[in-house]
């Protein structure tokens, strides 16, 4: 059995099979945090996931993979239909990066992760051997990209925290979250400062990025993201977005869908 519901009652730890894969499709989904013995690519062809690791926010737009590895907490958060692949590695075997990646998938990725997604929980060893070891060599030599913003620590800013993985959430300036947090906005920039590195400015501006991409991913129209994050106009949203990305919001959803056409063949 490979594809599961939000009812299949499932655990990768109890299987006794060096690869275990997984396939469904979730409308709405949270996980709760959460962590596995067995090391974990997470695939999502369609949709787009946000996943939080103890120190950082992640996006996972599609077309990309990440790989958790093994006893590494997190939380996956979808809000939108998105269909998923997920395998686990046995610690043992595997030959995953030992931190947190997330790389580009291809075609001939992508049909590796779908055939090894759908293999049997019961499947032979010896029968998985050759595709385990492709896998890894495509995987390797994937290209490497960085969806990911660190998270404040200090205890001060944990209800900012919470309120981030809300569906409506929107980054606030620094006064207004001065403001709700009962801080003068120099000790949050001088918090954001501390514990991500950079200022609440700079992080705002990059969770917007995240954010956009999101939005994007998940079929919004342009003019409607620029006012979802309250940008002054659409000109400006989309300035932003390309000195961020270095591609306008339109060229971005041209290059994921010839991407997803692309690996559909």
């Amino acid at each position: 059995m490979a594809i599961i519901t939000q009812q299949t009652v499932f655990d990768a730890d109890a299987l006794a099979a060096s690869v275990i894969g997984i396939a469904a499709d979730v409308g709405q989904h949270d996980s709760g945090v959460h962590q596995h013995r067995k090391g974990q690519l997470l695939y999502a062809p369609q949709g787009c996931m946000t996943f939080v690791l103890d120190d950082a926010l992640c996006l996972l737009p599609p077309t990309k993979a990440v790989w958790i590895p093994p006893h590494t907490s997190h939380r996956a958060v979808m809000t939108n239909v998105v269909a998923y692949r997920s395998l686990y590695f046995d610690a043992a075997v595997s030959e995953g990066p030992d931190a947190v990646t997330m790389i580009e998938v291809d075609a001939l990725l992508k049909a590796l992760i779908d055939k090894m997604a759908f293999w049997p929980w019961d499947k032979a060893e010896g029968e998985m051997t050759n595709t385990v070891a492709l896998f890894w060599e495509e995987f390797f030599a994937a290209k490497r990209h960085f969806y990911q913003l660190p998270l404040p620590s200090d205890p001060r800013l944990n209800q900012f925290r919470m309120q981030m993985m809300q569906e409506a959430f929107l980054a606030p300036p620094a006064a207004d979250l001065a403001q709700a947090v009962g801080l003068s906005t120099k000790t949050v920039t001088r918090l954001f400062k501390v514990d991500t590195g950079m200022s609440y400015q700079a992080w705002r501006q990059q969770w917007r990025v995240l954010k956009a991409i999101e939005l994007l991913s998940a079929g919004m129209l342009v003019a409607d993201v620029s006012a979802w994050l309250e940008f002054s106009s659409d000109s400006a949203f989309i300035a932003f977005f390309k000195q961020q990305t270095g591609q306008t919001p339109l060229n971005f959803i041209k290059s994921a869908a010839v991407t997803d056409e692309g690996i559909a063949r």
